[in-house]
């Protein structure tokens, strides 16, 4: 029998981050991953501290940047790669009304930080931006992609990682912990993504499954080198490619590309892009969200030991790092969960 502090079900971004908190607190831990949830690893990984169709601040930014980028900073020098790439987001304004609104909320204690008060004016003859731009700061791109590569070869490397589908039946609970199989911990931490909702152990999970799809494409003329923001998003990621999205299916909770998400996001790219591009890649993930767009966070209502770190949406790649260690001191040190991402606030978990 294998002893260890934690089972971690599940590697993407919020898989991560929790064995993050573990491997600096010399905590023991072995993750199982089969690599079937693709949103972390196929998502453009932007942070971006503001909510660009209403212009107010996301939730808890200022803390959740003051936890990022220093943990993707550490991540960089463990994995010995370039993750973190600082990039402003310009916001497309479609007329002066939005100019206005703009403005006003720019000049707002909460925001002030984060959105440069001027307009600026397009100069590039590739897009088309008459009413020019709105800068976003503090804000960039997480290469997610590189990202969840290298953090498997690193737990592969340590003896920590089983690239195996985990199999609930072998799941039970034991004084002070829970036995899988040949393995016993003290803890485990379920961290799967929209896979959560296969999870039998968790038959009214209220994580709800928005797919997304996405394309990259070329265009060698752009030379774009900020985050462009309009009714899509277009992310540079070097090489005159661009990672262009994304669509929300509400229906289809497969990872099959389709021609009609195709055809939608190259028809508003080209309400932005005044020159030639291919497409090269589409593709999709299912994004695990909830109705109040709050990360699901706590512990199993009547498993002891047992916990959820869950519900991402569109932004984990800033709420990650805030949410996992939000769970390792509730968990190490019976600290109180903040009220709006504890899983209580939903009737299936009380």
């Amino acid at each position: 029998m294998t002893e260890v502090d934690y089972i971690v079900v599940g590697c993407g971004l919020a898989g991560v981050a929790f064995c993050e908190q573990l491997r600096k607190a010399d905590q023991s831990f072995v993750v199982f991953d089969d690599d079937s949830q693709k949103s972390s690893s196929v998502a453009a990984g932007i942070y971006n501290p503001v909510v660009l169709k209403r212009f107010t601040q996301v939730w808890k930014a200022k803390a959740q940047l003051e936890l990022a980028m220093p943990y993707y900073h550490d991540l960089e020098n463990l994995l010995e790669v370039k993750l973190n790439h600082k990039l402003n987001v310009y916001r497309k304004f479609a007329s002066i009304e939005e100019q206005n609104e703009w403005f006003v909320a720019s000049d707002k204690p909460v925001l002030c930080d984060f959105m440069h008060s001027e307009i600026l004016k397009n100069d590039q003859k590739e897009l088309i931006a008459p009413y020019g731009f709105g800068k976003v700061l503090h804000s960039g791109r997480i290469d997610t992609r590189l990202l969840m590569e290298r953090y498997r070869l690193f737990l592969k490397s340590t003896h920590r990682l089983k690239e195996e589908r985990f199999q609930y039946d072998l799941l039970s609970p034991v004084n002070h912990g829970v036995v899988y199989a040949s393995i016993k911990a003290k803890h485990i931490v379920f961290t799967e993504g929209f896979g959560l909702k296969e999870n039998p152990l968790l038959p009214n999970s209220p994580i709800v499954g928005l797919k997304g799809e996405m394309l990259i494409v070329k265009a060698p003329t752009l030379k774009l080198e900020v985050i462009l923001k309009s009714s899509v998003f277009v992310v540079p990621l070097g090489e005159d490619l661009y990672w262009v999205g994304a669509t929300y299916e509400h229906q289809d909770k497969t990872h099959n590309i389709s021609e009609a998400a195709k055809v939608q996001l190259v028809l508003k790219l080209k309400t932005l892009l005044n020159c030639e591009f291919e497409v090269v890649q589409q593709v999709a993930g299912i994004r695990p969200t909830t109705k109040d767009r709050r990360p699901l966070v706590g512990s199993h209502p009547s498993m002891a030991n047992v916990y959820i770190l869950n519900g991402m949406g569109t932004r984990g790649v800033m709420i990650s790092p805030y949410v996992a260690q939000q769970l390792y001191d509730h968990i190490e040190y019976q600290t109180d969960l903040d009220t709006e991402i504890n899983l209580k606030r939903f009737k299936a978990f009380r």
